[in-house]
């Protein structure tokens, strides 16, 4: 597993010793459009081909997590489907009791989130009025899975595979998720402010 990396790869990683230093680093690399096709890339293509996007982030923050001693988890953000909205995942760890997110994206919002929730439903909360369509301004959050250790896909090299990973969000989408809102609360929903809209439409990188 962890003896597998390269040196160069090594290198990186002891470098990258702290959560924010992981987040700091995947916003420097350019937003995967999966031009070409999709892709789910494991943490070595991500450095190979120098981009990523919400999954591959995740997992590229979960491998170096790990090497520091966490363990190698991701968590599932699921939204609404009618109207469509896309999932979101993020790598997660806890310090001191408390839990933290890093995060891909190519938005102004569902970003990096400080280790300070005391719960997994509470970090998934901290999303909740961010994650809307910018087209309407419905928010759209409507459920998330148990955090997700990644050692369950050892066999297929997760950290290090030159092929792409999509056994791994085929199989999250399957495992149980947890509702976060009733039907009542739904429908009394308050879509976000116009201004929201707008911090929602910036984009880091440009397709």
């Amino acid at each position: 597993m962890l003896e597998s990396y390269t040196k160069e790869e090594v290198r990186l990683f002891k470098k990258l010793n702290t959560p924010a230093k992981i987040q700091d680093f995947l916003n420097k690399l350019p937003f995967n459009f999966e031009k070409k096709g999709e892709t789910c890339m494991s943490p070595r293509m991500v450095l190979e081909k120098k981009t990523a996007h919400c999954m591959e982030g995740a997992l590229f923050g979960a491998a170096i997590l790990e090497y520091h001693g966490h363990q190698p988890l991701i968590l599932d953000l699921r939204s609404a489907k009618k109207p469509f909205d896309f999932d979101h995942v993020v790598a997660i760890w806890n310090e001191d009791g408390f839990y933290g997110a890093i995060s891909k994206t190519n938005h102004g919002v569902l970003r990096y989130r400080e280790p300070v929730y005391k719960s997994i439903r509470e970090l998934v909360m901290s999303y909740f009025h961010e994650y809307f369509l910018n087209s309407t301004g419905l928010k759209t959050l409507r459920e998330y899975s148990d955090p997700f250790d990644l050692n369950h896909f050892n066999k297929i090299n997760w950290r290090t595979s030159e092929k792409d990973l999509f056994e791994i969000p085929k199989y999250l989408d399957k495992t149980t998720h947890h509702q976060i809102l009733t039907k009542k609360q739904i429908k009394n929903l308050r879509k976000a402010d116009k201004i929201e809209i707008e911090v929602g439409k910036i984009e880091e990188y440009k397709k």
